[in-house]
């Protein structure tokens, strides 16, 4: 999401065994994109994401509300359980310093 970190995990040879190659391609939603428009408004998540030096640039405030952090499980979590479970294995962590929305 928007000011959460990303990570970059690369394959397993386990992998291939306990889940055809593959692992998560993203933390995944929590609450559908109409919830978090209902819950979120996208003047006060740029705030947010400013006041922690992250740039954001966007042509939409709904589309920013969509994409709110707290609409997506905890990237963090799904990350370790994927390093853990042996189908993905740790390479690099990186945070956000800029976000464009279209």
């Amino acid at each position: 999401s928007m000011g959460t970190a990303s990570y970059i995990l690369v394959g397993t040879r386990e992998a291939e065994q306990l889940s055809f190659g593959s692992t998560a391609h993203g933390a995944g939603r929590a609450m559908s994109r109409h919830e978090a428009i209902r819950r979120f408004r996208g003047e006060r998540i740029k705030q947010d994401l400013e006041s922690r030096g992250i740039e954001l640039k966007s042509t939409s405030w709904k589309g920013v509300a969509e994409e709110a952090s707290q609409a997506y499980k905890d990237v963090d979590e799904v990350v370790n359980v994927s390093h853990k479970a042996g189908i993905g294995k740790l390479v690099a962590k990186v945070v956000p310093v800029g976000v464009m929305k279209g």
